[in-house]
């Protein structure tokens, strides 16, 4: 019996003109029914009240370099496996997006067999549906407010909106001036680009700094098999560089990387290290509250 191959080509999304999912080629190279969940065992959970904002997209879609649009949002693995390990080691907690409105994820991403992580995204999807707005959440940061780190996941729609936000600058500076962590992955970090922007005094906050992201270079190669309809019309890595940024990876695979107290990962494939590291890392700081 023949086998046809996969299609390489995007799949339309009906719910847009001229948008597009990935190809189902690509879906099967790069997504998985099951997570690679694991570790998420700690056996000291925080106890206290400090919480970990979560800052996602509530952008679906991305404009290529020839009009096309990707449908897109926060990739559920890297968004859902970090927050399990933290949810594990004892955190809670807020969703915030720009405008307020619900969370985009890539559902296409999703493994729906991994029954840890879709129980997570269904224990908070009142809240990814009915996020904070994160003007509002800005309003109240001071010294003392109770969020022991920020973590911004990945996906590419944070490319659509996070990077030009004021809101978003003004959160990241904040975590800077309050000494929290900061915890970011894949496109993620394009989120720090909001604070070359912003205007404020002290320059860009991340000049100086190492951290692990998705690569430009494959992000241009992934049109190739349908990932994306089309290429991006900029690259947030060559931006992060230019700013004086040390991307240590070259490929998108499982690397993270700490650099004082800035965490970060690669790609998909860094979710769990990442998870690790955050949780590892923030119960080290706080102890068990």
């Amino acid at each position: 019996m023949h086998i046809l191959p996969l299609s390489k080509d995007p799949q339309p999304d009906e719910a847009e003109f001229n948008a597009f999912f990935p190809s189902k080629f690509s879906l099967k190279e790069f997504t998985s029914p099951k997570s690679d969940l694991e570790g998420a065992d700690y056996a000291s959970p925080y106890k206290g009240n400090r919480r970990i904002l979560v800052i996602g997209t509530d952008e679906r879609y991305l404009r290529m370099e020839n009009d096309t649009l990707f449908s897109t949002g926060n990739h559920p693995v890297e968004t859902l496996v970090p927050m399990y390990h933290l949810h594990k080691a004892g955190f809670e907690f807020d969703i915030a997006t720009v405008s307020g409105n619900p969370v985009k994820f890539e559902f296409w991403a999703m493994p729906d067999e991994d029954e840890a992580i879709t129980g997570l995204h269904k224990a908070y999807l009142d809240q990814f549906l009915s996020p904070l707005k994160l003007s509002d959440v800005v309003r109240k940061l001071g010294p003392d407010t109770g969020y022991a780190a920020v973590f911004i996941p990945g996906g590419h729609g944070p490319l659509a909106g996070l990077p030009f936000s004021d809101d978003v600058a003004s959160v990241i500076r904040w975590a800077f001036d309050n000494d929290r962590h900061l915890i970011s992955i894949c496109h993620g970090p394009a989120a720090f680009l909001a604070c070359a922007q912003d205007g404020a005094a002290g320059g860009f906050p991340f000049a100086g700094y190492t951290i692990t992201a998705f690569p430009d270079a494959t992000d241009s190669v992934t049109p190739d098999i349908g990932y994306m309809p089309g290429h991006l019309t900029w690259k947030f890595g060559e931006k992060l560089k230019a700013l004086g940024v040390t991307i240590a990876n070259s490929e998108p695979d499982k690397s993270v990387h700490k650099d004082r107290k800035l965490l970060t990962g690669a790609s998909p494939f860094a979710a769990n290290e990442l998870g690790k590291l955050a949780a590892a890392t923030l119960l080290a700081e706080v102890g068990q509250g």
